[in-house]
């Protein structure tokens, strides 16, 4: 809550506030629940080291459970916190039954709007980018989970996100700020990284 009473608009709340909208009649707001979360829950499946084919597999199981049992979610603001821990439990278990666990593609996982950006301009910044995830692809797996959820997360929701990876609440903030120092380390001795 902030001051006044008024409650702070966090990825849980807004994901929520539309979940309950859905339940409450309004088809509308399952697209715009889905537009919210997919981010975060693309990188959380994208966690278990599965392609990108299996993990849209994945995001699609999940998304019907939700639709089947939106009746026995009590709590609409756990909503945010039941999508994370359905996705990698299911990405897991996908992983799992591959019998082996695939390197990531690196791919580009996000489409920009082209706002006058040119081709050239969108090859360097898809390598750029490449280059980026392929750091942190070296980074410890804590490192790599967190940095994925919170980059991707508008205004991240620390207490939902403590629920989601099981790691206390207080922790993320510093673990947070010790994966960048870590990045920034592993970028600042590639020769290859241009600084922005």
């Amino acid at each position: 809550m902030m001051a006044g009473g008024t409650v702070e608009d966090t990825l849980a709340t807004r994901a929520g506030r539309l979940f309950a909208e859905y339940r409450d009649g309004d088809q509308t707001k399952m697209g715009d629940l889905v537009r919210v979360l997919t981010p975060i829950l693309w990188h959380t499946a994208r966690s278990a080291r599965i392609d990108a084919a299996t993990a849209e597999d994945v995001l699609q199981t999940v998304w019907l459970a939700l639709v089947r049992k939106s009746d026995t979610i009590s709590e609409p603001l756990a909503v945010l916190q039941w999508m994370v821990v359905s996705t990698k439990r299911e990405a897991w278990r996908v992983a799992k039954n591959q019998g082996r666990f695939t390197s990531e593609d690196l791919e580009s996982t996000t489409v920009a709007a082209n706002d006058g950006e040119s081709i050239e301009d969108m090859v360097l910044r898809g390598e750029s980018d490449n280059r980026l995830w392929r750091h942190i692809e070296g980074l410890p797996a804590r490192c790599r989970t967190l940095l994925r959820v919170i980059a991707f997360a508008d205004r991240p929701d620390y207490a939902e996100l403590a629920k989601a990876l099981g790691m206390p609440q207080g922790s993320i903030g510093p673990t947070r700020g010790r994966c960048l120092a870590k990045l920034r380390i592993a970028l600042a001795q590639d020769p290859t990284w241009e600084r922005q």
